[in-house]
């Protein structure tokens, strides 16, 4: 295992790794997304108290929960990147930050969307303690992205932004227990697999399964594509880099 992990850790073999997955990622991502969102705003029925709002949760559930997921990625990344400085890390880490703060905005805004029926016609309230923890997170995600580049010197700048990611990771657990912390206009947490099997009826459970795996997958295949051109760009002296643009510059 140790092997596998220092060799994927190589620019070269994760480049050519990555060359050979991406492909079947997309396809299983579009099919993912495709059968999610027909079957979630189609074909699963609307809820006896919330209606069709319902099916913002589709949208919603996964953004946010990958919000968090993502984070903590990115603080993983960064501890690699302080302890062993080992540069796809740093570029995995860096580019997780848009993706996870694209997806933090997702989970804001449809939040919003979906409180406003919930919650009786209000789109924010600032006393509750999950959407400011949320909101802190999206933030900590522009801190990162901005830190990163703040600097011509993007290894210094990685390790800069590294330490900011860990400090931040302190939010997550906030964000996940603050429902149960405090008193939140947000119903208790039903991400965890046995808390929507126990909660959400299978009509709704398994579009909401299947919208997680897209999304999951449409994080893993930007990851790779990002970071793919970011290795191209930061190691594009060394001879490998070279041999791949003349191999696709070849007729």
């Amino acid at each position: 295992m140790w092997v596998w992990f220092h060799k994927l850790g190589s620019p070269p073999y994760f480049f050519r790794f990555s060359g050979i997955v991406l492909p079947y990622l997309a396809v299983a991502c579009l099919l993912s997304l495709c059968i999610g969102v027909y079957w979630g705003l189609f074909i699963a029925p609307p809820d006896y108290q919330q209606s069709e709002t319902v099916r913002i949760m589709y949208i919603h559930v996964p953004a946010a929960m990958f919000s968090m997921s993502i984070y903590i990625v990115m603080a993983l990344a960064g501890a690699v990147t302080l302890i062993w400085r080992i540069k796809l890390a740093e570029l995995i880490a860096a580019a997780s930050a848009p993706i996870g703060a694209s997806y933090t905005f997702i989970a804001l805004v449809t939040g919003s969307l979906w409180g406003r029926t919930a919650w009786g016609n209000t789109y924010w309230e600032w006393s509750d303690p999950r959407l400011m923890s949320e909101l802190v997170l999206f933030f900590l995600y522009l801190g990162y992205i901005a830190l990163y580049y703040a600097s011509e010197d993007r290894r210094g700048a990685a390790r800069a932004a590294a330490v900011l990611a860990l400090v931040g990771l302190v939010n997550i657990p906030i964000i996940h227990y603050s429902v149960e912390w405090w008193t939140s206009l947000h119903q208790g947490s039903t991400t965890r697999g046995t808390q929507i099997a126990a909660t959400v009826h299978p009509s709704m459970r398994y579009p909401l399964f299947i919208m997680m795996l897209g999304f999951a997958l449409f994080y893993a295949v930007t990851l790779m594509k990002n970071t793919r051109s970011m290795l191209l760009a930061s190691e594009r002296n060394n001879a490998w880099v070279k041999e791949v643009v003349s191999q696709h510059e070849s007729p």
